[in-house]
């Protein structure tokens, strides 16, 4: 779970907080609106501008038009009209109109003004006032404020952030006593009409199946801050990102999964660039869900994102890897009250001004959130127009801006069936966001094709939100319980009880969390490590967090107390021999292996587990290594070679105990370490801290007639007797992970392994470690 992200972005969210004249002269008569999109469109001759803006509760709406981004008046001020028999309002104007009656001959920016039963019309009103004005909040929940410049939730790109470097002052756009006449409009953030993307441009997507790829998990922006070999104006872009692509791929990467791209509040990092005050780096605080983030591209003029990411989607196609991107679809970056006692002060950038009770799950009494995020309140993913967005949004970054699949976030609240006054999760109701979005994008089949890789983060906050192993079919999930599991082995022995029947379902796929519901071991991402929480070395070389330390490895407040951690005794050695078994695991397991950036040199934070403020150099990845570092990419490059070799590590279904053709090997036997089946004794006994098990490749169409793998969990070292490498074969070694072992040459090139013997050979395994066996 991504715990406590809550008390530093509550900050944030704080933070976040003339007359106009309508139909001005010249201004043609209302056009006919094609219902086809909402935002702001261009029509196919480019001649004219429709916008288009839904709110089920506005009485007047507007949209204020710009011909520049901030500290300047608007230049026209267009009445839209509501669509019969619809929710939609809407206005048409040409750009000639635009040109000649207003001055606007470039980029158009945009944002609406929305008034409401709370916030009623009246003809005296002018920005600034509060004319007309009955309350921040009513009791139906509509928080309407005409003096709150509003951002399309429909926008295709954003000109800034609501604050940044030299506009830090976020009461503008809050509402209560001391804030709601002011007027924001222009400081505010504006949609930017473009031009609708030429088609292409994005390369051939990747085909492959979930069930071979490996997942590398990054910040886009740490992917290259810290490394020279981009230039200088390149490093934290999407552009830098397009340069690391052929990298990825020779490291082994089959898919990039980067951290959230759609705008979010964080240019306030570079206000004071070398400390942790209000900023916001990990992104999971969406202002729009359309908009590639600015701060992420080296081409920030009106259209550059969006031209830039596609060139970074096809330079990640171009090398043959997916690219996922994280999305946070359950809560967005207009946050919560200011103050809990206070329902009346609340920031007003986007959906909140729009149509609160339509786009938020509120309390039964429509005065507060409800929240299962711990960032605000959950977005209302059971209403149809809010789910439209949600499935909209994916579509376009699915099918225009190139992305292959999605992790998202706190998805459990995707599958809420509450709008307002509780919180209520199902896998089956068909009109879930769940449902609807595999309904509409279906997903990639389990044997490769075209389609989408939907990924879930299975929990939230609060009762009925943890959902491991209860998603719909078409979805796979983080498995916290395999990170968990092997953890706990791992750190925890004589302290957290695993037993080897525990630890045998987690290597094997976890057909107790995705068989019933006919999912494949593949639906299970497994991993270690991901952002949230310690960094692979971090795990193995810490044993309580430490976020309170000065830039630039802190402060960074929250984190959790429960890390299943252990330093290892402060031996170094040890501290790396654990990485390593730590990183095996993800590679021998069935299932979709997921690591995170930095994994494969050791980057560590000096035991901070919690830097989604971290916007610094310790917290981007570091291209500088040292002799251990170095030794562990070539380890890391390695193991994810042996796994892509090895079709019988990704199996397509779950692994049986049969012997299928007769060799005298079933498709997955398991061993004590004296080369016996494991009987019920074995398996439920806590104190047996090691096991093998043989997997026939000869039945997985694997090149290797057999492979062997033994953990030794024990603290000292284990002698396991091998069991038969089949008819004519013998064992040769892969890697041991044992500190005599490491080196360069830890895992062995194919065709270099060390003969080890046959059936009944015995080999002594170093205590924690590893082995890895292949038959010829």
């Amino acid at each position: 779970m991504r715990r406590f992200r809550t008390a530093r972005w509550a900050v944030v969210a704080v933070l976040l907080t003339a007359a106009i004249g309508f139909l001005p002269p010249g201004q043609p008569a209302h056009a006919a609106i094609d219902a086809a999109t909402l935002g702001a469109r261009y029509d196919g001759t480019a001649s004219n501008i429709t916008f288009r803006v839904h709110s089920s509760r506005a009485t007047r709406m507007l949209v204020a038009v710009y011909d520049s981004a901030s500290g300047s008046q608007e230049k026209a001020n267009l009445l839209l009209a509501k669509q019969s028999g619809t929710d939609i309002w809407a206005t048409t104007v040409s750009v000639a109109t635009l040109r000649d009656a207003y001055g606007i001959t470039g980029t158009v920016y945009y944002g609406y003004r929305a008034w409401g039963p709370n916030w009623p019309y009246d003809a005296a009103w002018a920005k600034g006032s509060t004319a007309g004005f009955v309350s921040d909040v009513d009791s139906a929940g509509n928080r309407f404020n005409p003096n709150k410049l509003l951002l399309d939730p429909y926008a295709r790109e954003v000109s800034h952030d609501p604050q940044r470097p030299g506009m830090t002052d976020g009461t503008i756009y809050g509402s209560g006593p001391a804030n709601r006449a002011k007027d924001d409009g222009t400081q505010a953030p504006k949609g930017i009409v473009l031009a609708a993307p030429t088609a292409g441009g994005i390369g051939t997507k990747p085909v492959r199946p979930l069930k071979d790829d490996i997942v590398y998990e990054v910040h886009l922006r740490g992917l290259t801050m810290n490394d020279t070999s981009v230039p200088a104006a390149e490093r934290g872009t999407y552009k830098g990102a397009a340069a690391k692509a052929a990298g990825l791929a020779a490291l082994g990467v089959t898919a990039v999964e980067f951290l959230p791209l759609q705008e979010t509040q964080n240019d306030t990092n570079d206000v004071d660039p070398t400390t942790t005050a209000g900023d916001n780096y990990w992104g999971y605080a969406t202002l729009n869900y359309f908009a590639p983030d600015r701060r992420y591209a080296a081409d920030k003029s009106p259209g550059g994102p969006t031209r830039e990411f596609r060139a970074m989607v096809k330079a990640y196609h171009d090398a043959g890897i997916k690219v996922f991107t994280d999305v946070v679809y359950n809560h967005t970056g207009e946050g919560g009250p200011w103050n809990a006692s206070d329902k009346n002060t609340y920031s007003l950038l986007s959906f909140r001004g729009l149509d609160n009770p339509t786009y938020y799950s509120l309390t039964a009494d429509r005065q507060s959130p409800w929240d299962n995020t711990g960032v605000g309140g959950n977005y209302n993913t059971y209403n149809p127009v809010a789910q439209n967005l949600i499935v909209d949004s994916l579509a376009y970054w699915k099918d225009t801006l190139g992305v292959d699949g999605f992790r998202h976030d706190l998805a459990t609240v995707l599958g809420n069936t509450c709008q307002h006054g509780c919180f209520q999760y199902s896998s089956t109701d068909p009109a879930t966001a769940l449902r609807r979005i595999t309904t509409e994008m279906p997903p990639r089949p389990a044997t490769g094709g075209t389609g989408a890789d939907w990924i879930a983060e299975p929990w939230a906050i609060g009762n009925g939100t943890y959902q491991v192993g209860n998603f719909p079919p078409g979805w796979s999930e983080w498995n916290g319980i395999y990170r968990d599991t092997l953890r706990r082995d791992q750190n925890k022995m004589g302290v957290d009880q695993v037993t080897p029947s525990q630890l045998a379902t987690r290597f094997a796929g976890s057909s107790d969390l995705y068989q019933d519901d006919g999912r494949r071991p593949f639906n299970s991402i497994n991993f270690m490590v991901a952002h949230d929480g310690f960094t692979q070395k971090d795990l193995y070389s810490c044993n309580t967090k430490n976020n309170s330390q000065a830039w630039p490895y802190g402060p960074s407040d929250g984190g959790s107390d429960d890390n299943m951690s252990w330093d290892q005794g402060g031996a170094a050695t040890d501290q790396r021999k654990a990485a390593r078994n730590g990183f095996a695991f993800l590679m021998l397991s069935a299932g979709t292996p997921m690591m995170s950036g930095g994994d494969e040199t050791l980057r560590g934070l000096r035991c901070n587990n919690n830097p989604y403020n971290l916007d610094s150099a310790a917290n981007w990845i570091d291209y500088s290594w040292d002799t251990d570092e170095s030794t562990f990419r070539t380890y890391t490059q390695r193991l994810l070679a042996f796994r892509k070799a090895h079709p019988a590590l990704r199996p397509a279904d779950f692994y049986t105990a049969s012997d299928t053709n007769g060799n005298g090997m079933g498709q997955l036997n398991w061993f004590t370490p004296a080369g016996t089946a494991p009987d019920s004794a074995y398996w439920s006994n806590a104190n047996n801290h090691a096991l093998a098990w043989r997997i026939d490749g000869t039945e997985l169409g694997d090149s290797a007639g057999a492979l062997y793998v033994a953990y030794n969990g024990w603290s000292g070292a284990v002698d396991f007797t091998l069991p038969s490498p089949g008819s004519g074969k013998q064992w040769y070694r892969v890697t041991d992970t044992s500190a005599w072992a490491e080196g360069a040459n830890q895992v062995a090139q194919p065709g270099s392994e060390a003969f080890i013997g046959g059936s009944g050979t015995m080999y002594s395994l170093g205590a924690r470690a590893t082995l890895v066996l292949i038959a010829k």
